[in-house]
């Protein structure tokens, strides 16, 4: 089993398997080595937690000081970077105490938290990433910003109880935000290039950031006719089409949003916590808290139902080519790997499972996977689990190399520490072009997000450093 990142250290990026760490802030090493081949750094992102409460219950704003009624909370964040991280630097003394303590609370308690399967979204064509960075409220980072700028905050008063994001593929500059009620769609607009609204919907813009970055705007609402949480979320690959479901629902619902228009399919198929569309738009699947999970080819809208031994399902990916399903349960360890035999419509699947004999070791008989997440190049895979045995592996991201010859194998590359004290991965995702590997992300309980270079040249390849 390889090696974990000393407790004190934190994980930078990997380079051809080798995960390069770092003790402090002021060890630069790793990060001058991924940059020397990217050009660029990817700084992390301080947020507050979405259980820290302390500020609303204190009655404070983010900056420590009274909240103002009168502010306009339908923004981007507009302040000089110096301020932005003044702030940050006062409040990051007390995230990490203030999580534990939310931890605590939720322990003793005896009840259990859980966290959005969708609390973070890459953009498929730009590095820009989305995450909840509140109990209310969106995060938008523009890696490709050469300007030190603040991240854009989206955050309205439609924004209830938000449980996931998700970028629209094809669409330029499209973010949906899943919330009670509906899902709110909100798009950047740029001197002389505004966003369109569809008709009906009033428009709510948001101050503009500083230089040139964009300025966000909510240009839709799709409404799901109920006050319940929307708790899952999928874009088509093509943009047109937004899948949208909630645990609360008997429903989920296939939305035409540039009419703003949902067909809702039923036939029993509520209470849905995950929702995925496959890459190639010819399958789609949907799984239900109770374990049964259902199939679907997208030409007539059939499906084939399926039962799990192992719990219900907590994560599903698709492979780069839409040929395989990924699935983690929420009972186990091992994954299930459900193999396309058939060109589409068919619904001939094989089911492989895929054991993964060192998480199962790291977490023993009570453990298993919570999150996880498979890079666009199909080589990549970063999975979180709870219960580890032995304290040196708690609250780390396992990645795993994997391949698809013709069936799905893995082997464990190593361990991703987060920064700060008993950090633990709230959410994660990949972005899926670039061309020297993957950039993983993660949100950390200590109000970090963090991205991790992953740099490597295929299979038993080297990577040309620039």
């Amino acid at each position: 089993m390889p090696g974990v990142p000393a407790i004190g250290e934190y994980t930078v990026c990997e380079i051809n398997r080798d995960f390069l760490t770092a003790k402090d802030d002021i060890d630069k090493s790793a990060q001058d080595s991924y940059c020397k081949i990217l050009g660029r750094v990817y700084p992390s992102i301080p947020y507050q937690p979405r259980d820290s409460d302390a500020r609303n219950s204190q009655g404070e704003g983010e900056d420590g000081g009274p909240i103002d009624e009168d502010a306009d909370q339908l923004n981007t964040t507009d302040s000089e970077p110096s301020g932005f991280l003044g702030r940050q630097l006062e409040n990051a003394k007390t995230l990490v105490s203030t999580a534990l303590q939310n931890l605590l609370s939720q322990n003793s308690h005896g009840a259990q938290k859980s966290y959005s399967f969708q609390g973070i979204s890459w953009h498929m064509h730009r590095h820009w990433v989305a995450f909840i960075g509140g109990q209310d409220q969106v995060f938008v980072h523009d890696f490709e910003d050469a300007a030190p700028r603040d991240p854009a905050v989206l955050a309205n008063d439609v924004h209830k109880d938000i449980e996931c994001v998700e970028w629209r593929p094809s669409a330029g500059s499209t973010l949906s935000i899943a919330c009670r009620g509906g899902i709110a769609i909100w798009s950047a607009n740029y001197p002389g290039n505004m966003a369109p609204v569809r008709a009906g919907v009033v428009s709510i813009l948001g101050t503009p950031n500083r230089g040139a970055g964009a300025r966000w705007a909510l240009v839709d609402f799709l409404r799901t006719g109920s006050n319940a949480p929307v708790t899952a979320l999928s874009w088509s690959p093509c943009g047109r089409m937004l899948a949208s479901a909630s645990k609360h629902d008997s429903t989920f619902t296939i939305w035409d949003v540039a009419q703003g228009v949902g067909t809702p399919l039923q036939r029993g198929l509520g209470d849905i916590s995950l929702l995925k569309w496959s890459p190639t738009g010819d399958y789609f699947v949907s799984a239900k808290v109770n374990g049964v999970f259902h199939l679907w080819e997208t030409s007539k809208w059939t499906s084939v139902p399926w039962t799990s031994a192992g719990g219900s399902v907590v994560s599903a990916m698709w492979s780069p080519d839409g040929k395989v399903l990924l699935a983690a349960f929420d009972q186990t360890t091992s994954l299930a790997a459900l193999h396309f035999a058939g060109k589409p419509p068919s619904l001939d699947v094989h089911l492989l499972p895929l054991d993964l004999p060192d998480i199962e070791a790291i977490t023993g008989r009570n453990g298993a996977i919570e999150r996880m997440a498979w890079d666009g190049t199909g080589e990549r895979l970063a999975v979180t689990y709870s219960r580890a045995v032995n304290a040196n592996h708690a609250g780390l991201v396992a990645v795993f190399d994997t391949r698809q010859t013709p069936i799905v194998s893995t082997s464990l590359l190593g361990f991703i520490r987060g920064p700060g004290v008993d950090s633990k991965p709230i959410s994660l995702a990949f972005h899926n072009n670039l061309k020297q590997g993957a950039l993983l992300s993660v949100c950390w309980s200590t109000g970090v997000c963090c991205t991790y270079p992953l740099l490597f040249r295929g299979h038993g390849g080297q990577l040309v450093r620039a």
